[in-house]
């Protein structure tokens, strides 16, 4: 059976989201953060090398990085569910969107609350440039949740399962304001009100409100 292990408030709430959307059957391990430093505790960290959450054991395999688990779901558990096929219609803005996650738009979340740590004003500029591609980020997110309901059009695929937690618990970390963004704030509302996607955040995050809104409460 597929074990996840998930970290609390981490990427790990993908996996767990994307078995429920597939209906595996899988065993929930949860940790929680050390209270000290807010990283994994000891255990977490001796699963495997990188010690980073989402960490996925299924039999004799250990693998790490949530694309890569959601790929080996997919086709191994699956039947390729939730996946685009090449020669499949969307093909090409399946493999963007669900690279563009953390290739993209955590990669500059992360940059720019990193640079405001060390000097929030005007007169840093390597934070200006990065307030840029930040926006430029969202409003290339925005415009295309304008013109379908999710990333890759009328369904929801992996690639709507790798971006969502950066638009909504990873802003506990930073409290990112949505809302110039509707069309983001929409499909939120949207994904929001999945069963499956309710389920998995009521087993991952207990105590959690989902992120959805323009502002983490």
């Amino acid at each position: 059976m597929l074990t996840l292990h998930h970290l609390g408030r981490s990427q790990s709430e993908r996996i767990v989201w994307l078995c429920e959307e597939l209906g595996l059957d899988y065993e929930l391990k949860r940790y929680s953060r050390r209270a000290d430093n807010r990283m994994a505790p000891p255990e977490y960290q001796a699963l495997h090398p990188m010690g980073t959450a989402p960490i996925l054991t299924d039999g004799d395999v250990v693998l790490g990085e949530s694309g890569a688990i959601c790929d080996y779901v997919i086709q191994t558990h699956g039947e390729g569910r939730l996946a685009v096929k090449r020669g499949e219609p969307g093909f090409a803005d399946y493999l963007y969107w669900f690279h563009f996650a953390n290739g993209t738009l955590q990669p500059v979340l992360l940059q720019v609350w990193s640079l405001e740590r060390v000097d929030p004003s005007d007169k840093n500029a390597p934070l200006r440039m990065a307030r840029e591609r930040f926006s430029r980020v969202f409003a290339t997110v925005e415009q295309r949740l304008g013109e379908v309901p999710y990333l890759v059009g009328e369904a929801l695929t992996a690639a709507d399962i790798m971006i969502v937690f950066s638009l909504t618990t990873m802003r506990l970390f930073n409290r990112c304001d949505l809302s110039p963004w509707p069309n983001i704030l929409a499909y939120l509302q949207r994904i929001g009100a999945r069963p499956a996607y309710r389920r998995a955040m009521q087993k991952a995050e207990p105590d959690l409100t989902p992120v959805l809104g323009a502002v983490p409460e």
